[in-house]
């Protein structure tokens, strides 16, 4: 009981500011008032307008929004979202393009938990979408698991993404985004020693921190700056009543919203200040550039106590990836294990939270592996986000992501025949 009654007060002011500026609106777009030619009421009903959108967000798990696709032979697809494996922390979704081939070149895209939805790589999926059969893991929000369904630390993350990997079978490409890159690759070795024909084909690990004292960042500093029991006492909180969740010890989303914002502060005044002139003038829409990144930016979920401590402790402060000494369920494992999957790291050069080098140590790790089996990128110009959500990703990375899955594809990929034109 000792953190409910902050983790409610944190849902109490959510919620007071989504009414005050529903309140906001509907006052000031009474019809009564528009014979007062007084702009203060634009204004006011504009702040309301983005006040109740944005703190409603923070508690909406958003869409994938991807209803179709369009393929070479110029027809729109429906896309469905099937459940492939479904656990109490997280499922594997499967994006199945209906009236398609099967595609040969099979991806899992590992989502982070850290704070956002898997939705958060929903460009990355609708790009892989074209010409592959795409998985992804979809991490469930921490507030909707009972207690009665156990605990979850970096070592159950690591098996389930095992399980998943068996699941889908050794022709499969996985791509790890950020935070579980070296969750992913202990996961591949853990399999390269207990079923070796379960490896995946080739792994991708984009901006993870498998080093993060190769290259110190903000987020490292903080990591080793502050102590376990100094986090456990200011981030940890008990899930309120008003969730499934009831009792469950997790880092708050809005709590770690609170910290996402507070390292760009002056940018996102910034941002929500023009939002709002913008509607005063009637020139913002449902889905403009501020709604349709806001959207998912404010969209947080809680992540598990034991995760959230676990991945501090052990991924950043004790190093046991980095170090080769990271163990599950008592057993230790040895990434110089991994001698049959091909490994490639993406990094982008301007990356404030995981700077480049954090992530290409992975390949001095992989000792078992003969070089001709390691590749690297280094995107110049690029962010944290534009390496798997932005230009880069779309215009540099994902073409070169693709001629690596394919030339270390277990069963060659069958390219599609050109289209001649009728004689």
């Amino acid at each position: 009981m000792r953190y409910m009654m902050s983790y409610d007060l944190m849902e109490t002011v959510r919620n007071a500011n989504q009414w005050l500026g529903a309140t906001a609106l509907s006052m000031a777009s009474y019809p009564a008032n528009a014979a007062l030619p007084n702009p203060m009421l634009s204004w006011m009903a504009a702040w309301g307008q983005v006040t109740e959108r944005s703190f409603e967000r923070m508690v909406t798990k958003p869409d994938w929004g991807i209803p179709a696709t369009t393929l070479p032979d110029g027809k729109d697809h429906l896309v469905e979202v099937d459940t492939i494996v479904e656990k109490p922390f997280g499922d594997l979704i499967h994006f199945r393009v209906t009236d398609r081939a099967e595609q040969p070149r099979k991806v899992l895209v590992v989502a982070p938990m850290s704070g956002h939805y898997a939705t958060l790589l929903r460009s990355m999926v609708k790009s892989l979408i074209e010409n592959c059969e795409v998985y992804v893991t979809d991490w469930h929000n921490a507030r909707d698991i009972p207690v009665s369904a156990g605990k979850f630390d970096v070592e159950d993350y690591t098996l389930y993404l095992v399980e998943f990997m068996r699941e889908l079978g050794p022709d499969t490409h996985v791509v790890a985004v950020c935070q579980p890159a070296p969750l992913t690759l202990a996961a591949t070795a853990y399999l390269a020693e207990i079923d070796p024909k379960a490896q995946p084909s080739s792994l991708t690990l984009i901006g993870g921190p498998v080093d993060p004292g190769a290259t110190p960042t903000d987020v490292t500093d903080f990591g080793r700056r502050v102590t376990m029991g100094q986090l456990e006492q200011t981030m940890i909180q008990r899930v309120g009543f008003k969730y499934k969740g009831v009792g469950r010890k997790v880092y708050p989303g809005l709590l770690q919203l609170a910290s996402f914002m507070s390292m760009n502060m002056d940018r996102h005044s910034k941002a929500f200040s023009e939002q709002i002139m913008r509607v005063c003038r009637g020139e913002a829409t449902d889905h403009d550039a501020h709604n349709r990144f806001y959207d998912e930016y404010l969209a947080v979920m809680d992540m598990p106590a034991e995760f959230y401590l676990s991945t501090v402790e052990r991924v950043f402060k004790q190093r046991e990836i980095a170090q080769n000494a990271f163990t599950v369920q008592g057993h230790k494992i040895d990434i110089g294990k991994i001698t049959d999957v091909a490994v490639k790291t993406v990094e982008g050069s301007k990356d404030d939270i995981s700077a480049p080098g954090q992530c290409i140590a992975a390949l001095d790790l992989c000792t078992g592996l003969p070089d001709s089996k390691k590749a690297s990128h280094v995107e110049p110009g690029a962010g944290h986000y534009g390496i798997f959500a932005g230009r880069s990703w779309r215009n540099n990375i994902r073409p070169l992501v693709i001629d690596f899955m394919d030339a270390n594809a277990r069963q060659p990929v069958r390219k599609q025949p050109k289209k001649t034109a009728a004689k």
